[in-house]
């Protein structure tokens, strides 16, 4: 028999369509492989074996009955243990609500179930989701399956972990400020952040989000190919009200000329020389699928970072200071204190500023996407950190924090975007690129990584060997 968790989640679902290995199978190889890598590395935290079988079981049933079966029949998935699902606590990587148990599923869960998908495990998080690192005192240390040394990414660190390592064909994640795009990049996979209102997100564990969090988080997926990319954002999108910003609109459009803005300097941003060439290789193979390069002055990403920053934090300090004390988790207390020294202004005029400013700098970068409906930037300034760089000193959390540019201006301004892998360093270290545009034209984002695979090897699962 094929090793199942090897495989691309379109290929898997594929196989149980055309009745070539039961679902039973592919839940049974899945949850083996779990239980042999997942000790190693910590990415799924709160397995969901029983509720897997089960639904296995009733997808052979709709099989063998031939009843209609949805996008993501028989493929196993992973959901980040912030998200509400149905009989399991929405910890969010905390001690304070550990015995958070959801009654209701989330919008984004609902849809998964809807389409089939076999929930093998829910993922973990810093706490509080603050963190481009995964670390917290209630389910512990995530670690990358490449290479135990450096960061697995954050928040979503635990999905792209588990993704990497084959122990789910797609994760899901949640991104306000590069928690689906950094660690796709920091893990060797896919990741894509849609456009606000694209997937429908909400908890009803928990109270609903203040503005800057309404408008700036959203849910997406993890994957190692585009293709998964792709059926996975759409298995996620179906309509749900119960998130007010969710949005009917259809998935494509017509496709505008071809052309990228290639953005291999940013203001306020260094960049790796080795960056910088992944950027300009990745642009080369682009010119030869077609698609016009150029070199125009970047959009001003400092300042949409600097209001990200301002919303991000007013928001904490509305709802989470007192929990950050209740909980006393030591990463988020020093992340916390860094933010507030980095962010110390959130006035109610700073936060009206902020919101106010949105629709300027959204103009802005709308004009530039009129001609460049493509840009072609960085993930980040820095290769992947070592991991828990950013706990070191302040002076380690600026140095993270400002290599994060490109990942906490497009949330401020609702913008899709795509974290492209693009191999490894000699020294195990995952490459990779950042295509943004504007909103609702992840069918761009989507055309664009569908070239560049031509040009790259495919992703496969990596098996620790530490």
């Amino acid at each position: 028999m094929k090793e199942l968790w090897k495989l691309d989640a379109f290929a898997i679902s594929k196989l149980f369509k055309k009745r070539e290995v039961s679902a039973v199978e592919i839940c049974e190889q899945t949850i083996t492989h779990i239980q042999n890598t997942n000790p190693k590395i910590n990415a799924i935290v709160i397995d969901t074996f029983e509720e897997a079988k089960k639904t296995a079981h009733l997808l052979d049933q709709k099989l063998s009955h031939n009843e209609n079966l949805g996008e993501l029949a028989g493929v196993p998935v992973t959901v980040k243990v912030n998200t509400d699902q149905i009989g399991y606590a929405n910890t969010n990587g905390l001690r304070i609500q550990k015995d958070l148990i959801a009654k209701q599923d989330s919008p984004v869960i609902k849809n998964l179930k809807k389409s089939d998908a076999l929930i093998v495990g829910r993922t973990n998080t810093p706490a509080f989701s603050i963190h481009w690192f995964t670390r917290n005192s209630l389910h512990g240390h995530t670690l990358n399956p490449h290479n135990k040394n450096i960061t697995p990414g954050g928040s979503s660190g635990g999905a792209a972990a588990a993704t990497a390592a084959g122990m789910g064909a797609i994760g899901h994640g949640t991104d306000i400020a590069g928690s689906i795009r950094y660690p796709a990049y920091a893990c060797g996979i896919h990741g894509l952040r849609p456009s606000l209102g694209r997937v429908p997100m909400m908890n009803y564990t928990t109270p609903d989000r203040h503005i800057g969090g309404q408008i700036m988080a959203v849910t997406g997926p993890l994957a190692r190919s585009i293709k998964d990319i792709e059926i996975g954002l759409k298995a996620m999108s179906q309509e749900n009200f119960d998130d007010p910003w969710w949005t009917p609109i259809p998935f494509s459009f017509e496709m505008p000329i071809k052309k990228i803005a290639l953005v291999t300097e940013i203001k306020g941003l260094n960049i790796d020389p080795i960056i910088k060439e992944q950027l300009k290789k990745v642009a080369k193979c682009l010119e030869e699928s077609g698609w016009i390069i150029e070199e125009p002055k970047a959009p001003d990403f400092s300042e949409a970072a600097k209001f990200q920053a301002t919303l991000w934090l007013s928001e904490f300090r509305r709802t989470g200071g007192e929990a950050i004390k209740k909980e006393n988790d030591p990463d988020a207390n020093f992340i916390y204190d860094q933010m507030t020294r980095r962010c110390p202004d959130t006035s109610l005029d700073s936060f009206m500023d902020a919101l106010q400013q949105r629709a300027k700098i959204s103009r802005e970068w709308n004009t530039f996407f009129d001609k460049y409906p493509l840009i072609l930037c960085p993930v980040t300034g820095d290769l992947p950190f070592p991991d828990l760089k950013d706990l070191e000193s302040p002076s380690s959390f600026d140095l993270v924090f400002d290599s994060m540019l490109p990942q906490i201006a497009p949330p401020y301004l609702g913008l899709p975007g795509l974290s492209f892998a693009t191999g490894k360093t000699e020294t195990n270290i995952p490459l990779g690129v950042q295509f943004i545009s504007r909103k609702f034209r992840e069918d761009i984002l989507l055309k664009v990584g569908y070239d560049l695979e031509n040009y790259f090897l495919q992703i496969k699962p990596v098996v620790p060997n530490f």
